[in-house]
């Protein structure tokens, strides 16, 4: 079966290892020693360097390592009118490791008062084009989903005034997604993926409980998310893919949730209507590949059984025979899936417990690997 637009057999979730540089720049506009406009001269350099070494390494859906950003979600959703952040999350699941999540509250009505991922995206393509890739390889937007703004907090989190009933408050944060979106199909940009953390927490017992204390039933709270997700993404064109990808958490090699797919996988499966779904099969924490059994004929799932979190070389024949038994409980087989690592290298600027070199191993082998299972072509 032909794949989505810009979804390869040898695929990634889009955040690579920052380079020290970045990291130290943004130390230093903190210490007030250099601007904003200084710090991104530095991003745009290292995204540079970063865009050939994807293209070297035989990836051919190319992002920017998401070097602009502290966080995956945060340094998006800051700017959306009506969203702050204010404080940290206390959660059983985190505060447990020494991590504090900054915690998001939604302080007016929310606005999309400029595009927020154009300029990025512009600039990927130029260096994309730089390589003399243009045509060879997609660029890829990761946005994080706009289930964010709401599964960490809950009502206390979202102004009252603003919202008395929180039916408006999803329409308005369905409208700045289609906003964003359109705002990305008119820069030329074809290929997103949604960043999900939620959907994958509502499949551990212990958080799927928190998150009843704040929303209520839990059944009803994955459909909730389902239908917000198809509202942000319902005007997309149909040349346009999106994808989403669903993450139990990844902060220097740390996971937070564990849990089969099972709770959520009908909604994930028959009611999401995205095109290709990323999800995390790394270990046995994610859970048997059984819920694969509800994927639709027409769509793909990139089957993030390489490993992200550790610097050793996944093992090629280990690989090779879980993307066949996960073909198993496919409808077309392996003909509906890809491969990938279970998560992206740095979802916080931190980065897993890896070095570049060995982050581009892993993907050298993740290409190699899809290309005697699928061909030459990853694209097919």
């Amino acid at each position: 079966m032909p794949l989505p637009f810009g979804v390869y057999r040898a695929d990634h979730v889009g955040s690579l290892l920052r380079a020290a540089p970045v990291l130290q720049g943004r130390s230093d506009v903190a210490a007030n020693k250099i601007s904003p406009s200084d710090l991104r001269a530095i991003e745009d350099k290292h995204i540079a360097d970063i865009v050939t070494k994807e293209i070297d390494s035989g990836l051919r859906s190319i992002t920017d390592g998401e070097f602009r950003r502290a966080f995956f979600h945060l340094d998006f959703l800051q700017h959306l009118d009506g969203v702050e952040i204010r404080g940290g999350l206390q959660s059983t699941s985190t505060s447990k490791e020494g991590f504090i999540p900054p915690r998001l509250v939604v302080t007016g009505k929310l606005g999309h008062p400029k595009p927020i991922q154009v300029d990025d995206f512009h600039f990927l393509e130029q260096q994309i084009a730089k390589n003399g890739a243009t045509g060879k390889v997609t660029t890829k937007v990761c946005i994080p989903s706009p289930t964010m703004v709401h599964f960490r907090g809950g009502r206390d989190t979202i102004d009252a005034t603003a919202y008395p009933d929180l039916d408006p408050f999803f329409a308005d944060l369905a409208r700045v997604y289609q906003e964003e979106l359109a705002d990305l199909y008119a820069a030329g940009c074809r290929t997103v993926q949604l960043d999900d953390t939620n959907l994958a927490y509502l499949c551990d017992p212990g958080m799927r409980s928190e998150a009843e204390s704040r929303h209520g039933d839990a059944n009803a709270l994955a459909r909730r998310y389902a239908h917000l997700i198809n509202k942000s993404i319902e005007k997309r064109p149909g040349d346009m893919t999106v994808g989403i990808h669903l993450c139990r958490g990844n902060h220097r090699s740390r996971w937070f949730a564990q849990g089969g797919y099972e709770p959520v996988a009908e909604v994930l499966f028959k009611e999401l209507n995205v095109d290709a779904y990323f999800l995390e099969f790394d270990d046995a924490r994610s859970g048997d590949f059984s819920p694969l059994r509800h994927l639709p004929p027409n769509k793909v799932v990139v089957l993030g059984v390489m490993g992200s979190k550790k610097p050793e070389l996944d093992d090629k024949a280990e690989i090779v025979g879980r993307l066949h038994e996960a073909a198993g409980f496919c409808g077309k087989g392996i003909d509906q899936l890809c491969l990938s690592h279970q998560c992206g290298f740095s979802s916080t600027m931190e980065g897993n417990d890896l070095s570049e070199e060995q982050q581009f191993a892993k993907i050298r082998l993740e290409v190699e690997i899809a290309k005697e299972v699928w061909g030459q072509d990853l694209s097919k």
